[in-house]
């Protein structure tokens, strides 16, 4: 979230800031914690994707078909730590190297947290897909808000007031689109928890492991929408002494 603007309003983002640097804080530590903690089923962080989207009626494209494509999730190992993804798009279920190999409890979690996207996705739970529908002109007005607030608040001309109207408009748009993404990640979490305590893939002290990495990384969406709401209520206040 760039700050645009350097004023009095900056105390209003100084709460999300540190919040934000807190949960970056914590769900690198807890995640480096339970990553070290091997589960006792001996499952690896691709064997239980296969196995959720199994026990939710979702074929595994990659296993069925050779790739991607119909109506089953593809399941691909990609580079990088905590990247993992659900990619709606091409239904493909992306995991970083060390949750698709990885056994510890920590990588089960992840693995089941990015499977809840796409049984959310193949069940069209409400958010995700007013989520899906909305992230293009969200994605478009997120990048165009700034400059364009920037262009209204200093070079003034007649156009300027609609011009920064303009821009509190579309960043509304993106703060709705951060704010929306709460229950949706909230929600994958739920499912993921549920899926491996129900079919036993995690022992109930295990799963206690899995839920505070869940709880840590949600509360990076947590603070990310602070964030975003903070930014707005500047906006706002900016634009309304000009």
């Amino acid at each position: 979230m760039p700050f645009f603007f350097f004023d009095g309003t900056m105390i209003l983002i100084v709460p999300a800031l540190l919040l934000a640097l807190w949960a970056q804080f914590k769900v690198k530590s807890t995640y480096a914690k339970y990553s070290k903690v091997d589960n006792r089923a001996g499952l690896t962080g691709a064997d239980v994707a296969q196995l959720i989207l199994r026990d939710n009626g979702i074929a595994d494209s990659h296993s069925l078909y050779g790739g991607g494509g119909g109506q089953g999730v593809g399941i691909e190992c990609i580079g990088g730590n905590l990247t993992d993804h659900y990619d709606p798009r091409t239904r493909t279920l992306r995991l970083s190297e060390n949750v698709y190999y990885g056994r510890s409890v920590a990588a089960l979690g992840i693995a089941a947290h990015e499977v809840g996207h796409a049984v959310q996705h193949a069940k069209m739970y409400s958010p995700l897909t007013l989520r899906n529908l909305i992230y293009p002109v969200c994605s478009i007005g997120s990048t165009l808000a700034f400059p364009l607030f920037f262009i209204g608040l200093f070079f003034r001309t007649g156009l300027s007031p609609l011009m920064m109207q303009a821009a509190i408009f579309m960043f509304s748009l993106s703060v709705f689109f951060t704010v929306l993404t709460l229950p949706v990640e909230f929600n994958a979490s739920s499912r993921a928890l549920k899926a491996l305590s129900g079919s036993n893939y995690l022992q109930p002290d295990e799963l206690k492991g899995a839920q505070k990495v869940l709880t840590a990384a949600a509360m990076t969406y947590v603070a990310a929408a602070a964030m975003a709401i903070m930014q707005l209520v500047r906006m706002l206040l900016i634009a309304g002494r000009r």
